[in-house]
């Protein structure tokens, strides 16, 4: 990717500043700005926020004007009902009876049973991309937090590593891309992806939990650039938006300098109930991210 003299003499400034996070990514030094109208957002928000693990989750999201629902391959205890074709036909006839969009899917059951330790994780990956191209969506959310926390855990991320080396060719094959979610850094996920060595194994950047976690989360949109992003969850922990610690209008300022397009996840506070909640915090980022930019 070429990069030009003046973003390398960014990179220099920045670097003479010593600043952590800089302009120097290549992802974002070679973007070009997308033309007015081209791009767009979409929100939806995960099915765990509709107070149902079932299609009935579509008509809970109809019924507070989302765009569409983030679906979880499922757990243990149903068996990854995701997995069968006659539960995949059923979400899709939901989305359609209610003119919503199946918009990615997630594997939230890793942070139980994770994928860093426990064999039994395993199948999920590799068979995911393909509940991914039956359901027509490209994401899926690989969860890396509770039991599955890559944090300080070497033996554990070299295994994930290893891991996604193997399903990733068949992700990219299916058109399918692998978002890790964790309480990693931009720059630890990046040398998650750059040892991975796909196009198909991208950052699924959660708002709230880098903020949680004490990064920059302008700077890290940035620095991660289009490129390594495949998708946005908006959270605030105990604040519905735009009442919290997370400046939703900065991190739109941050996707518009990327020129980032896609969907982007409620999974907020509810102290007002599931709809009114849900409700509030769309209305609130509708007025931040249109359907058209």
């Amino acid at each position: 990717m070429t990069i030009s003299r003046r973003d390398v003499i960014k990179c220099g400034v920045a670097a003479a500043a010593g600043a952590a996070i800089t302009v120097c990514n290549p992802a974002l030094a070679g973007a070009d700005p997308a033309p007015a109208g081209s791009r767009w957002f979409k929100i939806g928000a995960c099915e765990w926020m509709l107070g149902r693990g079932n299609p009935t989750s579509f008509e809970v999201a109809k019924e507070i004007g989302l765009d569409g629902v983030q679906i979880d391959l499922g757990n243990a205890k149903n068996d990854m009902h995701l997995l069968k074709p006659e539960v995949q036909k059923a979400y899709l006839e939901a989305a359609k009876k209610t003119g919503l969009e199946v918009s990615s899917i997630a594997v939230a059951e890793m942070n139980n049973i994770p994928l860093k330790s426990d064999p039994r994780a395993e199948p999920w990956l590799f068979q995911s991309p393909d509940v991914a191209k039956a359901l027509g969506v490209k994401v899926i959310l690989l969860a890396f937090f509770h039991n599955d926390d890559l944090r300080g855990d070497k033996a554990g991320t070299d295994h994930v590593v290893d891991l996604l080396k193997q399903a990733a060719p068949r992700a990219e094959k299916l058109g399918a891309v692998y978002g890790i979610e964790s309480w990693l850094s931009a720059q630890e996920h990046m040398d998650i992806i750059d040892r991975v060595g796909s196009p198909a194994v991208q950052v699924y950047y959660d708002m709230g939990n880098s903020h949680r976690a004490g990064y920059d989360i302008y700077k890290e949109i940035r620095w991660l650039g289009k490129k390594n992003i495949c998708e946005f969850h908006a959270k605030d922990y105990e604040f519905l938006f735009g009442q919290g610690k997370v400046d939703f209008k900065e991190a739109r300022r941050a996707m518009d300098d990327i020129g980032f397009s896609g969907w982007i996840q409620i999974e907020g506070n509810m102290p007002l109930g599931i709809v009114r909640s849900n409700r509030q915090n769309l209305e609130y980022l509708r007025t931040v991210f249109p359907a058209k930019v």
